[in-house]
């Protein structure tokens, strides 16, 4: 019990194996914290790795970049929101999430086509357990509620191809949901 309560709480305060036999989630447990935790997963192999990919980092950030402005050039004005960089800020686009009003019809549509996609955080972070103390009353926050039903992570990755974003932007347009 302990070793797993030391892992949650060095994983974001992670859902355990036992919460998960203890309790009936209504969503995925894999984005659900339970306890205030910590980003704490850095071992020796994974620093060594990230020092070399730091020596390519700013030629990866550019192409993330290019892909992201290919994306929002495609799927503006066709689905409910494109992500937006603040004037004079810069993204590293880790993940290029878009908000479509029948997004979990679209994520079945496009997993049906072998496009990968990812809902990231579905439940907002002041509806989790953890923050139930401190939280604000259901409704006091509709942007962000509403933004936890409508967002999807569309493939992001440097090495992503022109075909596979071409296959990516139709199949997003194509989408009839």
């Amino acid at each position: 019990a302990l070793a797993e309560l030391i892992e949650s709480l060095r994983v974001y305060g992670k859902v355990t194996p036992t919460d998960a036999a203890q309790r009936n989630f209504h969503h995925d447990p894999k984005y659900l914290s339970l306890r205030i935790g910590m980003n704490s997963r850095l071992d020796t192999i994974q620093a060594a790795i990230l020092l070399e990919k730091l020596k390519i980092f700013a030629d990866e950030i550019e192409k993330r970049e290019a892909i992201a402005q290919r994306y929002s050039r495609a799927l503006e004005g066709k689905v409910r929101r494109v992500p937006k960089v603040i004037a004079g800020g810069q993204s590293v686009w880790a993940q290029y999430v878009i908000e479509h009003e029948s997004r979990d019809g679209l994520q079945a549509h496009l997993t049906a086509l072998g496009i990968p996609s990812m809902v990231y955080y579905p439940v907002p972070i002041h509806q989790q357990d953890f923050a139930a103390r401190f939280a604000p009353p259901a409704g006091t926050l509709p942007v962000t509620e509403t933004a936890s039903r409508h967002v999807l992570a569309l493939p992001m990755h440097p090495y992503l191809g022109a075909e596979d974003q071409d296959r990516v932007i139709e199949a997003v347009l194509g989408f009839n949901g």
